[in-house]
């Protein structure tokens, strides 16, 4: 028998989140389900899934109080006869739950990547989608976290009971990015060349969206001590985001000048990572980034922040270096040592790929989220 599954998020921006879904949707048998997607009908995300047999429908919920998305899901659902109800981010989540428990979905999902109170909204927002979120979330049959710390919030800040939160970690496409030394040489000199870096020249990067969860503000700020060590250095600032013009500024006030290039968005993550020397990650908030796990796959040094999400994938002075979130001293004191000591980075690298290679790939995320589908559905039989 065929179940009806219905994907609800907002879709205005393709982030980890959002690629996680993809990777779902790619994967999940359409022997065994009929897979439908309520969002904004464009961008990354669309192309990501495109073959997948998914069927888009429209809904626009860029108005975070429209209650008129609520009718519009309940109407889905019951048209459709959807089974399961997945959903995922503040506004999505409390709109699928309602319109899930006003048409009588059976099975209700939610992913949590990250909590609340890194949404990027206003502090009265914040409350306010924090409100939402509780009330909604006695609608829901299971939780799918990314990591323990959203697993332990999730059971103690939120009272939720522990048999309906579930632990999956993210996972990525293993062939694609644990590749051979020779596939990523010939990715770092196509980047290289096109951004006009010598293949001499350190090149320390950070990628995602410029928001203030991922600290950005600090690896600049440590840009300057690096520089006094290697003077040739360059670094990239991959992403877009709210805080572009900020941080913008905030080099010129620095004089960084050419030695800091922001590329934007690019679709080319792969060669970038390959380009780069030292990947830096000074976020102050994550859940489980799925950046971290490519350049570990790729066997690249990485110099992180010790916070919750990246400490329980990445081990201090085995896999990479953390430092202390909001310290750009200990950020470019943390790249330096990379720089210098390159054999033991290099095996810092190597150790973290082997990490990944065993338990963070996407095959087996996949198969765990379908086993919570089964169970939730065998249940509701």
């Amino acid at each position: 028998m065929k179940h009806n599954l219905l994907y609800v998020f907002d879709n205005m921006e393709f982030g980890g989140g959002e690629r996680v879904f993809a990777q779902i949707i790619n994967r999940l048998s359409s022997k065994k389900y009929k897979i439908i997607v309520a969002c904004l009908p464009t961008g990354a995300f669309i192309k990501k899934i495109e073959g997948s047999g998914a069927q888009i429908k429209s809904v626009d919920m860029r108005n975070r109080f429209n209650p008129g998305v609520i009718w519009q899901l309940s109407s889905l659902i019951k048209r459709e006869g959807v089974d399961i109800v997945h959903s995922q981010g503040a506004r999505a989540d409390f709109f699928a739950r309602v319109a899930a428990k006003l048409a009588g979905a059976p099975v209700v999902v939610s992913t949590v990547p990250m909590p609340v109170k890194g949404f990027d909204v206003s502090p009265i927002r914040k409350l306010i989608y924090t409100a939402f979120n509780r009330f909604s979330e006695r609608f829901v049959d299971r939780f799918m976290v990314v990591s323990d710390a959203l697993e332990k919030m999730m059971i103690e800040q939120h009272k939720i009971d522990p048999q309906r939160v579930v632990k999956i970690y993210n996972g990525i496409e293993k062939e694609e990015y644990c590749i051979s030394d020779e596939e990523i040489m010939l990715g770092r000199l196509k980047f290289r060349m096109e951004s006009g870096l010598g293949e001499d020249v350190p090149v320390i990067g950070v990628i995602g969206r410029l928001v203030w969860q991922k600290g950005f503000e600090y690896f600049i700020e440590a840009i300057p001590e690096v520089l006094k060590k290697f003077k040739e250095a360059r670094f990239l600032l991959v992403g877009v985001g709210e805080l572009k013009d900020v941080l913008e500024a905030k080099c010129k006030r620095l004089k960084l000048g050419d030695k800091i290039i922001f590329t934007g968005f690019r679709n080319d993550i792969k060669d970038i990572l390959a380009s780069i020397d030292v990947f830096v990650m000074p976020s102050l908030l994550e859940g489980l980034p799925m950046i971290l796990l490519e350049t570990m796959a790729m066997a690249k040094p990485i110099v992180a922040t010790d916070i919750d999400g990246i400490k329980e994938v990445l081990y201090n002075g085995e896999m990479g270096l953390l430092v202390p979130p909001k310290d750009p001293k200990a950020l470019s004191g943390a790249i330096v040592d990379m720089l210098v000591h390159r054999d033991k980075a290099y095996q810092m690298g190597m150790a973290a790929r082997k990490i990944v290679k065993g338990k963070f790939e996407v095959d087996i995320m996949v198969q765990k989220v379908e086993d919570v589908y089964e169970e939730l559905l065998q249940l509701r039989s």
